[in-house]
């Protein structure tokens, strides 16, 4: 029989035990939107067409995202990842004081940038096809909402990164790793 690896301390004689979180889906869609949108970010000025193929690409993933948010695996559902405000607000106050509880899926911090990263990029492709639109094509409001909405995002980016690189720091776990293993400690 095998034996499994219980010890979860660094220096052990066992290596931490592990459970797959993040499955093939949620990790390629990861990357990709990563990719995509900053690919969209820097082709905006340069490369007409391919920025506006990067955003349909974009768009596309976030439709796969959402379909797999309702049916997919246990962590990737958006049941297991929504929290009401107070939960995010009481979780961002420990986690601030390196006391908060971890999470083996999205805390509630994550999973609110998960809602509102989705909402932007959301955001960002329909006020982008709008502006390829016979009806829309020039309109200032439209032009300054995708810009505005490009902007947030970049925003809510820097604070997922930062709110990542603090989990980490705080519960001693690499997740960029676990992004691309798709694997955590217990």
């Amino acid at each position: 029989m095998g034996q499994m690896a219980t010890n979860t301390e660094a220096g052990g004689n066992s290596p931490p035990a592990t459970v797959r979180v993040w499955d093939p889906l949620v990790r390629i869609f990861h990357w990709s939107l990563v990719a995509g949108f900053f690919f969209a970010l820097f082709s905006a000025e340069e490369w007409g067409s391919a920025h506006i193929t990067a955003g349909y690409i974009v768009a596309g993933l976030i439709g796969v995202r959402i379909v797999w948010g309702l049916i997919g695996t246990r962590h990737a559902r958006f049941s297991s990842f929504i929290y009401s405000p107070s939960q995010v607000a009481r979780f961002a106050r420990d986690s601030l004081q390196f006391k908060a509880k971890r999470h083996i899926g999205h805390n509630p911090a994550g999973g609110m940038m998960v809602i509102a990263l989705l909402l932007a990029v959301m955001g960002i492709s329909l006020t982008g096809y709008m502006m390829t639109t016979d009806q829309f094509w020039g309109i200032e409001w439209v032009e300054e909402a995708h810009s505005l909405l490009v902007w947030g995002t970049l925003a809510l980016i820097g604070l997922h990164v930062a709110g990542v690189l603090l989990a980490s720091f705080e519960h001693k776990e690499n997740l960029i790793r676990s992004m691309f293993t798709g694997k955590k400690r217990r």
